[in-house]
C-alpha cells in the first residue's frame, strides 16, 4: 500500500524527473533564454573560432599572394624589377608608379587584343547560355521522339577532349573559310560549351515543381511563355553560374585562340605570349598586361557572385 510520504497530494512521486527534462534535476530553463555555458566551454568556443578565423585569413592571403605580387610588379619600373623582388615595395614604396599602365594603354597590340577577346567571349557566352537554356528546357519538359537517347549523346560529348577535335576542325574551317576568324573561334567554343550547359540546366530545370508548370498551362500559357515567364526566372541562379563559367573559360583560353584566332588580331592570352617571345623577360609589359586581362573576369565574377553561390547551392537544401 502506498503511503502519504511516498505520494504527495498532487499525485506526483518524489523521484520523478524534473519538469525541465534534466536528468540531474538542475534548475529549470526559461523558454527563449539560452542556458549559460560553463566558463571553460565558452573560452574553448571563442578560442576555436578565433583560431579558425586566423587560419582562413592566412589561407586567403596565401592564395592571393601571386595576384598581389603581380599587381605590385606591374606598378614597378623595369630597373626596380630587375634589381629586387616585388616585396621590396613595402620598404621602398617610392618604387610604385603607373608608367607601365600608361605604356600598356599606348600599346596597340594589347589594346586590340583586349577588344578581340571581348568580341570572342561575349558572343560565345551568350550563345551557350541561350541555346543551353532552350535545350535544357526541351530535354526536361517537352516530349519528342528519342529524347532520352539524345540526352545520353549530349552527356557522352562531355568526355570528348578539345585536343581531339583540333585537327579535323582546322581542316573543316579551312575548307569553309572560317580558319583564323573570330566567328570560327566563337563556333568552336559554343560547340564544346553546349554539352556542359545542357547537362547543367537540364538537371536544374528538373527540380522545378511540375505542378507549377501545369498550373501555368491551365491558365493558357504556351511553351514560349512557360520558358520566358516561369522557367527562366526560376533558373536564374543556374543560368548565371553557367554564364560565369563559360565567360571565364573563353576569356582565359589560349589553346583554341592560338590555333583558330586571327594571327593579326589575337586575343589577350596569345598577345601576351607573343610579347614574351619577342621581347624576352619584359615583365614591365607582361605584368600590367596580365593584370588588366585578369581584372575584367574578376569584375564579372564579383558582379554575379550572389547568383553564382545560389546556383552552386541549388538543390542542396529541399
Amino acid at each position: 500500500m502506498t503511503t502519504a510520504a511516498q505520494v504527495p497530494a498532487d499525485g506526483a512521486p518524489h523521484d520523478s524527473a524534473p519538469a525541465d527534462g534534466s536528468p540531474t534535476g538542475g534548475a529549470p530553463t526559461i523558454p527563449g533564454v539560452r542556458p549559460k555555458q560553463p566558463l571553460a566551454a565558452r573560452i574553448a568556443a571563442r578560442a576555436g573560432g578565433s583560431v579558425m578565423r586566423v587560419f582562413l585569413v592566412l589561407v586567403g592571403l596565401f592564395w592571393l599572394m601571386p595576384t598581389i605580387g603581380l599587381l605590385l610588379s606591374s606598378l614597378r619600373g623595369p630597373s626596380d624589377i630587375a634589381a629586387t623582388g616585388w616585396w621590396k615595395v613595402f620598404t621602398a614604396p617610392s618604387q610604385l608608379t603607373f608608367d607601365n599602365y600608361s605604356r600598356i594603354l599606348d600599346n596597340k597590340v594589347i589594346t586590340d587584343s583586349l577588344l578581340s577577346t571581348i568580341e570572342i567571349t561575349v558572343p560565345a557566352t551568350v550563345l551557350v547560355v541561350v541555346i543551353g537554356s532552350l535545350a535544357g528546357y526541351a530535354f526536361t519538359w517537352m516530349d519528342f521522339p528519342g529524347r532520352d537517347w539524345w540526352f545520353l549523346i549530349v552527356v557522352g560529348l562531355l568526355v570528348v577532349p578539345v585536343q581531339v577535335a583540333l585537327i579535323p576542325v582546322s581542316k573543316l574551317f579551312g575548307e569553309i573559310g572560317l580558319f583564323e576568324t573570330t566567328a570560327g573561334v566563337v563556333i568552336f567554343h559554343v560547340a564544346f560549351g553546349l554539352p556542359f550547359a545542357i547537362f547543367l540546366l537540364r538537371n536544374f530545370f528538373a527540380e522545378i515543381p511540375k505542378e507549377l508548370l501545369e498550373a501555368a498551362r491551365l491558365d493558357g500559357a504556351g511553351e514560349v511563355r512557360l520558358f520566358t515567364r516561369v522557367v527562366m526566372p526560376l533558373g536564374g541562379p543556374a543560368i548565371a553560374s553557367l554564364g560565369i563559367f563559360q565567360f571565364l573559360w573563353v576569356w582565359n583560353d589560349m589553346l583554341v585562340a592560338l590555333i583558330f584566332a586571327d594571327s593579326k588580331h589575337p586575343p589577350i592570352t596569345v598577345a601576351l605570349q607573343q610579347q614574351v617571345r619577342q621581347f624576352g623577360n619584359n615583365i614591365d609589359v607582361l605584368a600590367p598586361g596580365a593584370f588588366v586581362s585578369m581584372v575584367i573576369p574578376l569584375a564579372v565574377f564579383f558582379a554575379f557572385q550572389r547568383q553564382f553561390v545560389n546556383g552552386v547551392m541549388a538543390g542542396a537544401v529541399k
